[in-house]
Order: C-alpha cells, then structure tokens, then sequence
C-alpha cells in the first residue's frame, strides 16, 4: 500500500472545502455532495465553521485509489487562521492549490505559494469555477505565471469557459505531430532540464511521455508545477486533478517487521464530545499502538526541550479505522494523552526552524462579561492556547489576560467559541499591535550570597546580556564550568531568564538576545532551586535596564489598487497613518502601490479605504517584519 497526504489550500471563497467534497463523491467515500451553504460538508464539522461558512479547524478525509490511500487535509482558506495551514504543512506530502477561475490569483494566495515554493513542496494549482459567469483561462495563466511560479504547465483546457456548461479536455502533450502546447511545456520544463533544451535547441519537440516524465520529476521536486481546471461544482476537470495526484511522491508504507523507533509530529488537536483531549498525529517512521509507554518531546521557546511520559488508550489511523496499528505514513487520532499539545514529537525533539508564516501582530485583553468568571476564563484561553501555538496567551502586568491574534475575524470566532464551548461571555478590548523589544547593548549585572547580612535569596547569579542576530529569538549560554551547580539549579536558572523576557524594561516580551550566565554560587544545604527562581529575573531586569532596549512595531507589507482621481486622498492618509511607499505604477485608470504600513494602522485604514476610493479600491497585506516604534 502507498500512502499519500496532500493539503488543500486556498484563499477564503476559493472553493476548497467544496472541492474536498467533489473528491470524496468522485471516490464513492460519501453518496451525497455536501453544501458549505447548508453546512453539511464532511470536514467542516464544527458549528462555527457550519454557521460561518468558512474552515477554520485542520480536518482529514481520507479516500482510496487502487493501491495508494490519500488523505485529504483541509485548511483554512481566511489569512485570521493561518495558523492551522502553518501546523499541516509540517504533515504533507503534498499539496493542491486551488484558485477561482473568477477572482483569480489572490492576496493569500500568494502567500501560500510563496510559503510552498520556498519549502519545496509538490504542489498542483486546480483552477476552479470554470462554470461561473467572469471565468477567465488565457490570461489567467499568464496571470499565475507572473505572480504565483513561471514553471507551471496547464493539463487541460476549457470549453464554453464562464457558463455551466463548460467542460474540460485534456491538452495534447503527444501525437504524430507534436503541438504548441507540447513544444510550450517542453520550454517551460527545459529551464531544470538539460536533455529537453538540448532537444529544444536542435529544432525538436520531445514526446509526450518524455514531457510528462519530466514534469513528474521537476514536480515532485517542487520546481514546477501542473496546473488543472475544473469545477468543484459541476465535477468537470476532477477525474484530471485525480489522475495528477500520480505526480505527487506518494510514501511506500512498510511491512509489519519494521521496527525502526516510532517517529511523530502532533499537528492538530480537538475534544472529543466528553471533553477527552484527542490529537492528531503524522507517523514519519517506525510502528504506532495502543498502550504501549511513549516519551514525548516539547520544544519551548529559545530551544528548550521538555520531555514527558504518555501512553495510548486508543487509536485510529485515517483511512483505515479497524486497523489496529499505525506505521510510517499514516495520520493518526490518538486518545489518552492530557497533557498533549500541537508541535509536540514522538522519537526527539523535533526541529528547532523558523515559522514559515509570519506570528500574529496584534494583541488584545481579554475579560469575562461576567464578574467572577475569571478563573474559567483564564483556563478556557489556555485550552485554545494548547490548540494554537502560534496563537498564544500572556498575563499581563496587572494580571489581566492577552490573547494574540492575525485579524478581526479570529477575534470574533475566539468570542463564539467561548462562549459555545466553555460558557463564557467574553468581552474584548480593541485590538492592538504586538510590540516588542531588543537590547540596545551588551551589559553586565551580579548579586552575591551575603557574608553577613540578611539574603533574600541565597543564590549568587551573574548574567550578561547582549543583542543576537536578527530573528534569532532568544539564545542562552554558559561562562561557568556545567559542575559547577547542580543541574536542578542550572535548569531553574535558565527557566527563569526565558519566563522573565517576556516582559523587558517597557513591558513587552524581549527577543533577538543572547543571555551568557557569568557567576554562580550557592550554600549547601540551605540554597535551594527556589533561591535561583527569585534572583535571576531581578539580575536580568538589571543588565537589561543598564544595556537599554529598543522597541519595535510590527509592519504589514501591502498594497494597493486605486482609480486615479483618488490617488491623493489614498496616499495622504497613508502618509497620517504612518505608512511608507515604496513603489507607484500606473495601469491604465488605476494606480497600484505598494508599501508597509504600521500593523496599528491596517484595520482602521481597511474602513476608511472604501470613501477614499469611493468603494472601487482594492487592499491587500501581509505581516513583514518590523521597524523601531515611532
């Protein structure tokens, strides 16, 4: 048996879920097409997502094609939960992009296939609603040529394009006499490889079985990709997008005797209905069961690794419910692990990179409606906050609790859930941008054990702090000898710097900084590791406050298409809102910008967008880094 597991992604409204659908009826998994309308599709399982019409919650369907089983991970297509999109693609073997043949190639989609280009992943683009009024096929391809890869190679074509009685025909790659379309892939594909452009060069065209090898190749590769139109709707280009699974790299699952060390990333995790925590999982190698004793790994921020003990009570492997174990390949719903969490990893730490989207910019407080709720209010944002590590929560100076966000729609779906899932009303504070903070310079700070006198704390501690390398986080080093103190007191010492970076000297969490530890000391027996947890965060606050700290503001990069009469307007409240440009082209009656803006400022320059350009101006923007705070 092989396995593959591909995740559909789009931007919001681009028909994803309801091409999950079509694929399932196609496969004869279900008998009925589901609707997003009538909330009755098979991943969009939750009454939010059923009410709302959108995916927000990772989902897996699963379907068989002869020998090769493929799960279907379906993610959210609105940019407020990317990061559930973020925890899949650690999952996949694959993945199919899917656009609207009406709207084209947009503002999220552009960031899911840059995010795909840069990891590399097989990726097919299926362009749907060919059957919808507006439908566009020629210059949409150029379109996906210019802003998504310049290596794509269409597989089909469309006839009576934008009516409902378009249909789909394959292209004709080979034949007698090979065609523009044959000799169009085969330039395309000559760029990653060097036997086609020789023949190229000669005069000939290759075959159709030599193009098709080639795109397999440069597509498992994640070089080039084919591109498929269809209709979820209709069912029309769908038995193609089946078939171009075959140039996704499925995985050769291993038989019974393999006893390599079980290897798992927990992607995703729900309740169950009696409140049971269940957690997804992706087996990349060794054998999985039931109630057998399993260490798990916890990467904390800065690289910290915590490990833990957990054992099975049940199992369920995603296409294949009766069986009873899980091998290399397959996802994986496991019970009876409470303190799980999405990110943890069976068989090691797992790997310590960078985000591949940028982490949520705003930030907002949160209250119970209620006196008195408090309490539960804190316990249900650290339950979301297990689901979402991108997502996180943090006390705040006077105790009252911060959720961090992508936008205002997560917002008010965080508000729904709490309400529906835990019984709290809830009410939120305007959003505000994340700030943060980087020393400014090195500095040096130490408390000693008194000789004679009255100690507080009976623990010597001595750090120095100094800038690191931007987007390196936070880095923590030892300058005294590791026997120096037992590994009790090196272990709270090193908890404490990271739990006391999350608020500097002007209150915001501190990153992109290397703490060294200088000095130790302690009397045995009277110290314990409690004396460290009270001296390290003052000595820090210290070294910080003598190094100085410099705050930043997140930024969203973005841009913009306006009529030319308002051109002025647009580009003067930019200006007030403290945005930058950075290009202006003129096409046509419109202008295009581009630019950053501060993360404070997009919502509000969002609504006031619409008069400005009265309603004919189209926004787009992405968070992109930052600037010191103004």
């Amino acid at each position: 048996m092989h396995i593959l597991n591909i995740g559909i992604l789009a931007h919001v409204d681009a028909g994803k879920t309801s091409l999950t659908e079509r694929l399932l009826f196609e496969t004869g998994v279900i008998d009925r097409l589901g609707s997003v309308d009538q909330g009755s599709t098979q991943t969009d399982r939750g009454e939010i997502e059923r009410r709302r019409g959108i995916t927000i919650r990772t989902a897996v369907a699963s379907f068989t094609r002869g020998d090769l089983r493929v799960n279907v991970v379906d993610t959210p297509g609105h940019a407020d939960f990317v990061a559930e999109v973020e925890r899949a693609l650690g999952v996949l073997d694959g993945a199919v992009l899917v656009l609207s043949a009406v709207e084209g190639v947009q503002p999220h989609t552009r960031v899911l296939m840059k995010t795909l280009r840069k990891l590399r992943l097989p990726t097919l683009i299926f362009v749907n609603k060919v059957d919808r009024t507006g439908a566009r096929e020629r210059e949409l391809l150029a379109d996906i040529r210019r802003r998504l890869s310049p290596h794509v190679v269409a597989l089909n074509t469309v006839r009576d394009l934008g009516t409902p009685a378009a249909t789909t025909r394959p292209v004709a790659l080979s034949g007698e006499k090979p065609g523009e379309a044959a000799r169009g892939a085969a330039e395309v594909l000559a760029e990653h490889d060097d036997g086609l452009l020789e023949l190229l060069v000669d005069g000939k065209v290759p075959d159709g079985g030599r193009i098709r090898a080639a795109l397999a190749r440069q597509c498992a590769a994640g070089v080039a990709h084919p591109v498929l139109f269809g209709s979820a709707i209709t069912g029309q280009g769908v038995a193609e997008l089946l078939d171009g699974l075959a140039f996704l790299p499925a995985v050769s699952q291993p038989g019974p005797a393999d006893t390599e060390v079980a290897r798992a990333a927990v992607f995703a995790i729900e309740r169950a209905p009696s409140g049971e925590k269940v957690a997804y999982l992706r087996l990349r190698a060794g054998t999985l069961r039931a109630r057998e004793p399993l260490t798990f790994h916890r990467r904390h921020r800065g690289g910290a690794v915590h490990t833990y003990e957990g054992r099975l009570t049940a199992l369920s492997v995603a296409g294949a419910p009766d069986r009873r174990e899980a091998v290399a390949g397959d996802i994986v719903r496991v019970w009876g692990v409470p303190g799980i969490r999405v990110g943890d990893h069976l068989g090691g730490p797992g790997p310590d990179g960078q985000a591949h989207f940028t982490p949520p910019s705003l930030e907002t407080v949160v209250r119970p409606r209620v006196p008195g709720q408090e309490p539960r209010l804190h316990a249900a944002l650290l339950t979301l906050a297990e689901q979402d590590p991108l997502i996180g929560t943090r006390t705040l100076a006077g105790g009252e609790t911060s959720v961090l966000l992508y936008g205002e729609v997560q917002k008010e779906v965080i508000g729904e859930t709490l309400a529906g899932d835990f019984g709290v009303e809830a009410e939120f504070e305007p959003s505000r941008p994340v700030y943060f903070e980087r020393p400014a310079g090195t500095a040096e700070a130490v408390e000693e054990i008194l000789r004679h006198g009255r100690n507080d704390f009976t623990a010597t501690v001595g750090l120095r702090v100094e800038p690191g390398a931007p987007g390196s986080g936070v880095g923590y080093r030892l300058e005294v000898d590791l026997g120096s103190l037992p590994l009790a007191f090196h272990r709270a010492i090193e908890e404490s710097v990271r739990l006391a970076l999350d608020a500097g000297p002007h209150g915001w969490p501190v990153t992109d900084v290397v703490v060294t530890l200088t000095r130790t000391g302690y009397v045995a027996p009277v110290t314990v590791a409690a004396d460290f947890r009270g001296r390290t965060p003052i000595v820090l606050g210290r070294a910080l406050r003598l190094a100085g700290t410099t705050v930043y503001e997140p930024c969203h990069r973005f841009e913009l298409e306006v009529p030319l009469e308002a051109f002025s307007a647009v580009t003067a409240r930019l200006a007030a809102a403290g945005g930058e440009l950075h290009d202006t082209v003129r096409r046509d009656d419109t202008w295009v910008l581009a630019g950053e803006l501060p993360a404070a400022a997009v919502h509000e320059f969002g609504q006031r967008l619409p008069g400005l350009s009265h309603g004919e101006g189209v926004w787009w923007s992405e968070p992109s880094g930052d600037r010191p705070a103004r």
